[in-house]
């Protein structure tokens, strides 16, 4: 008599052996020129002898620099660079974001880092501009809410240091509507800061990592400068589902 094992199909999801496996939309270690768009040469370029690429930013210029991200639609995503900020003249801000054409702060989508040096010192800011064009943002100072009326961070202040390496990370979680930004110190790996906002939609559209001072309207002849490294944005896997079928045993 033939005995047949019960006909169930298995699912087993496919994963990376050492945690959630990623695709990379876009990485760049700057080992080589990576020729970013720019209208602004003379301040913004790679520098073949560090292997990084350096940034002065001057309010009020209109100055970007920036690579498109083609494969991004929508969904979870993490973005992350290296940062050494030589220079903060009080009342500018260094901007890396993760945007749309427009790459204003003003204009979403735009999902943007901020280090700024204003009446709070030298302060880290996670900025959001939705698709639908609702912005939300928080910052390093304790207790500090914004006009728009967003969460105040709640933790103690934290400030960052200038001419040190510290590496940014920016996490989407899609499902919670969640947006986090964290700082931590290069060479150590300790956290200086990190917090969230509530996305209040979900995220989709952005198509170019860049930095500059568009929408910037401040004091001319100021800058904030230094350079960027290890840039990367990536994006989780999406489950794979392997169909398992059992094989037939006989028995006589």
């Amino acid at each position: 008599i033939a005995v047949c094992l019960l006909s169930l199909v298995c699912f087993i999801p496919v994963a990376a052996a050492t945690g959630d496996p990623v695709t990379v939309l876009y990485q760049e270690s700057f080992s080589t020129n990576p020729k970013w768009t720019t209208n602004n040469p003379s301040s913004d370029y790679w520098d073949p002898a560090l292997q990084m690429y350096h940034f002065s930013i001057e309010p009020s210029t209109g100055a970007y620099a920036y690579t498109p991200v083609s494969k991004y639609e929508k969904g979870p995503f993490t973005l992350e660079y290296d940062l050494i900020l030589n220079n903060v003249d009080e009342g500018t801000t260094f901007r890396l974001g993760f945007s749309g054409e427009a790459m204003d702060p003003e204009k979403g989508p735009n999902v943007l880092t901020k280090f700024t040096n204003a009446k709070h010192g030298q302060i880290m800011w996670l900025h959001l501009v939705t698709p639908g064009n609702k912005m939300v943002e928080v910052n390093s100072k304790s207790g500090d809410t914004q006009a728009s009326g967003d969460i105040a961070y709640k933790g103690a202040t934290a400030n960052y240091e200038l001419n040190k390496t510290y590496h940014v990370t920016v996490d989407y979680n899609e499902n919670q509507r969640i947006l986090t930004m964290k700082v931590n110190e290069k060479t150590s790996g300790k956290e200086i800061w990190g917090y969230y906002v509530n996305t209040l939609e979900d995220l989709s559209g952005m198509n170019r990592i860049y930095l500059g001072s568009i929408g910037d309207y401040g004091v001319t002849e100021h800058y904030a400068t230094g350079y960027i490294d290890n840039v990367r944005i990536t994006t989780p896997v999406a489950e794979t589902v392997v169909s398992v079928r059992p094989t037939t045993a006989a028995t006589s």
